[in-house]
């Protein structure tokens, strides 16, 4: 029976993917424990610490199928840790006694995460996928709307033009620097843990460090520095990237959401029959991966800081700071795999209305473009005298509900200035995007 919603049969699809999960399923989490003492066996024997026919049944029976997993689960209730019931159960899976060979020199906390270090890879294989794809659309969505002018807004109100091009840009470029973050993660957290009871690996004599390096070549891991047993920065930095990453993503969803509203309609979410739909008001539709990648974030956000309380671990073995990751590392990996799917979907299939964003940009009558005809006064009467020139004409436009324009033009001083032609000039926004386009080469260049 599930209970939190991203194992529910009602949410868990919108708020993880199924490949994620399967990452961290119990199924999985003890394979990947199985995984490690296979490849210690196989270790030891090279090494010829145990014997090597003991290895190889121990590396044959190291299957999830063969263990009792009822079992396994009701002793980890007793014990509070799994790879006791674990070991047992190889121990009993193996012919002739070889299996009492499993284990060897290890301790319960070095399987475990090292079986987690083992998932982190597979779920960062997963988000460097996903990352790439929405990086792709992304750069599509900034290159084709690279020339769509809408208005830039500040504090919420209307402020400068822009292009829905840099916008996209914007949303893109961290997500540009979250890949650089994963690759360089991965040297970091990629590490496996072997270092005995209480990291010093005595019960395995003068091989100790050759055992411990030996299981991270097999696994195809890095060799740690020193124990790490308490030592969870690795962990900790795993999951705040996970929160930067869906913060990245939350700031893509409150635009898109706000953009949708009544007041904008400027671009949409996919329509997909039903999405979206409320129970009570058939015209809504609402931004439902917006809401998702939003909530997600916030949780994921939670879910760091656990971890970086998790860091606070006595001595040589934490007394309970440990468990919080058992929680918090797969539920962060799987919401944030969720949030990307959500905006992939999203993006992939965005509704841009080109033609709102511009009738959405005129409808301050021109008082946008008020710091183009400032700009364009200030060679010619200094620039505070042209913003207070400027600044009185969109005082008259706004009290007398009229454009801009016929503001600019009932002020003698401006016009003679300036004239009709190079007043209706500075007043079309098209005029006033700056290095817009050298911003977004410069963004789709990094790609």
């Amino acid at each position: 029976m599930a209970v939190a919603p991203i194992d529910t049969k009602l949410f868990r699809d919108m708020f993880g993917t199924e490949a994620m999960r399967e990452v961290f399923d119990e199924v999985t989490t003890l394979q990947r424990y199985l995984d490690v003492e296979a490849a210690l066996a196989r270790v030891q024997a090279n090494l010829g610490i145990i014997p090597q026919e003991a290895a190889d049944e121990i590396s044959a029976k190291c299957q999830v199928e063969l263990m009792d997993q009822e079992a396994i689960a009701k002793e980890t209730v007793i014990v509070g840790y799994p790879i006791l019931a674990l070991v047992r159960g190889i121990v009993r899976a193996c012919d002739r006694g070889l299996g009492e060979y499993a284990h060897w020199g290890a301790t319960t906390q070095d399987i475990m995460d090292t079986g987690l270090v083992l998932q982190i890879r597979d779920a960062i294989d997963l988000l460097d996928a996903d990352l790439e794809e929405l990086c792709k659309t992304l750069a599509r969505l900034t290159d084709q709307y690279r020339e769509a002018t809408m208005a830039g807004r500040t504090h919420l109100q209307h402020a400068l033009p822009v292009t829905f091009g840099l916008k996209a840009a914007v949303w893109l470029a961290p997500l540009l620097r979250m890949k650089d973050r994963l690759r360089e993660i991965r040297s970091r957290v990629l590490v496996g843990q072997f270092s005995g009871a209480s990291g010093t690996l005595a019960s395995l004599g003068d091989k100790g460090m050759e055992v411990s390096d030996g299981l991270m070549d097999e696994l195809g891991l890095g060799r740690a520095l020193a124990p790490w047993h308490v030592a969870r920065d690795s962990v900790a930095e795993t999951v705040c990237f996970l929160a930067l990453l869906t913060g990245a993503l939350s700031k893509i969803a409150a635009d898109v959401m706000l953009l949708m509203t009544t007041e904008l309609q400027e671009v949409f979410e996919p329509f997909v029959t039903g999405r979206g739909a409320s129970s009570t008001m058939p015209q809504k539709r609402n931004p439902i991966s917006c809401e998702i990648i939003r909530g997600s974030a916030r949780l994921v956000r939670s879910h760091a800081a656990s971890c970086l309380d998790a860091m606070e671990a006595d001595f040589e073995r934490a007394t309970g700071p440990w468990h919080i990751e058992w929680t918090a590392v797969p539920e962060a990996f799987v919401l944030t795999s969720g949030a990307l799917s959500q905006a992939n979907f999203m993006l992939a299939g965005l509704e841009v209305d080109t033609d709102r964003m511009r009738r959405n940009l005129d409808a301050s009558n021109g008082l946008i473009m008020a710091e183009a005809v400032m700009m364009g006064l200030a060679p010619v009467m200094g620039r505070t005298s042209a913003h207070d020139a400027v600044y009185g004409a969109c005082r008259r436009a706004i009290a007398e509900g009229t454009h801009l324009r016929d503001a600019l033009l009932a002020d003698t001083i401006i016009v003679n200035q300036l004239g009709p032609k190079e007043i209706d000039r500075l007043l079309e926004p098209a005029n006033y995007l700056g290095s817009t386009q050298r911003m977004i080469d410069r963004v789709l260049c990094s790609l």
